[in-house]
């Protein structure tokens, strides 16, 4: 890490920033706008709150 600059938090994702939507939609097997929907439903940018819903909807999904 590096210990100048800015902080950088790995726990968030950022929508304004198109890889991080992009590897967290291809880590999960979605789309963007899978990704950015589940921000909007759970109201956080947390990865860990956005991975949750989106593999509970799938699961739901497959039923």
């Amino acid at each position: 890490m590096a210990k100048k600059g800015a902080k950088v938090e790995r726990s968030q994702v950022n929508s304004s920033q198109p890889y991080e939507v992009k590897y967290l939609a291809d880590k999960l097997g979605v789309s963007s706008q899978a990704i950015t929907g589940a921000k909007r439903a759970t109201g956080s940018s947390d990865r860990k709150d956005i991975e949750a819903y989106l593999k509970n909807k799938q699961s739901k999904s497959k039923k």
